[in-house]
């Protein structure tokens, strides 16, 4: 087996080929587009046999492409994280930096950990990423121009002040509308304006929420039955997920989302475990608020929780050792929602 990293830039990819002595075979670079992937598949080929495997600095946009291209070519491709492509190269004996330094420490890294996830061709799970990442910036600019817009209000009168957290609402919208409507002068206008901008922004994420909601209910129906998760809970998971079929068990999962503990333990300490801050931070993110949900409700993880702190554990070692419980029912409901959805189009085809 031939090992081949990659390291991406915008405009051209790096390929460096090794064995499984960690030796390198070659390196050449490439366009960074479909046709420069498709000279680089024929390359490695040519060269180094048809066992291979893509080893790509998960790099989100930069590798996104270069992904998809080698997955539709039949190609096996693992995703490397950069802070272990970066350890790599700070503890190899070649000094410097250059791409073929940085592809070769890629390869290497994926030889080093033969677990890392596999990346796979999962058109739904993309889509829903898109369309989360879409209503978060969508989000975030409604919030920045709601804060700009109270302001204003504030110096036109501070008794019009709306409700905390209410402009996503068309009622408080209206009403703020109203008073407006009256005011003159260019504080008031800018934040009429401020406020169609928010009526707009609200109507778009509305229409993303609604067109999230119909593919996550086809999707991950078993997911979204779950107590504490929501569309939006739901759809962040598929969507981060990419591919729940790239993990090889649900501790590979865990360990992905940065919820396996990490043991930190000498001689009488012997046992002792901590949180991690490595893995995909929304991942973690995600499960943290069906942990909270839970515990706020009547159920099996308020019960867990609090079963874990009258054996003595800490607030924050209970909600990890929930958190890592959740994990494992995570996995265990999108490996189900895959296998539905794989039976409902062979029965279909």
């Amino acid at each position: 087996m031939v090992v081949v990293g990659a390291d991406v830039h915008k405009r051209t990819h790096t390929f460096v080929a090794i064995d499984q002595a960690g030796r390198e075979l070659g390196h050449k670079r490439f366009d960074a587009d479909t046709a420069g992937h498709r000279k680089a598949i024929a390359w490695a080929r040519e060269r180094f046999g048809t066992e291979l495997v893509w080893a790509i600095e998960d790099c989100r946009h930069l590798s996104a492409r270069l992904e998809r291209d080698l997955l539709t070519a039949g190609q096996s491709v693992v995703r490397v994280p950069p802070k272990m492509m970066a350890e790599q190269r700070r503890i190899a004996r070649t000094r410097g930096k250059s791409d073929p330094i940085d592809a070769a420490a890629v390869a290497r890294a994926a030889l080093r950990e033969p677990d890392l996830p596999v990346a796979c061709h999962d058109e739904t799970s993309r889509t829903l990423k898109l369309l989360v990442d879409r209503r978060d910036d969508l989000v975030q600019h409604r919030t920045a121009t709601i804060n700009r817009l109270l302001w204003r209000v504030h110096e036109l009168d501070p008794a019009w002040a709306p409700k905390p957290r209410s402009l996503d609402l068309a009622k408080h919208q209206q009403i703020l509308a109203g008073r407006l409507a009256a005011a003159d002068g260019v504080v008031a206008e800018l934040a009429r304006d401020e406020l169609a901008d928010v009526v707009e922004l609200t109507g778009r994420i509305n229409q993303l929420e609604r067109r999230i909601a119909v593919l996550v209910e086809q999707a991950a129906p078993t997911l979204l039955a779950m107590p504490g998760v929501g569309v939006l809970t739901a759809a962040k998971l598929v969507g981060e997920a990419a591919g729940i079929t790239r993990f090889k068990s649900e501790a590979a999962f865990a360990r992905h989302a940065g919820i396996a503990p990490i043991p930190v333990w000498s001689g009488n300490t012997r046992g002792r475990v901590r949180l991690t801050r490595s893995g995909n931070r929304q991942l973690n993110a995600a499960i943290h608020r069906i942990a909270v949900t839970q515990i706020r409700l009547d159920g099996l993880g308020k019960t867990y929780y609090e079963k874990k702190k009258s054996e003595g554990m800490s607030t924050p070692e209970a909600l990890r050792c929930l958190k890592r419980r959740l994990a494992r029912i995570v996995f265990n409901h999108l490996t189900t929602d895959h296998a539905a959805a794989r039976t409902v189009l062979a029965q279909a085809a």
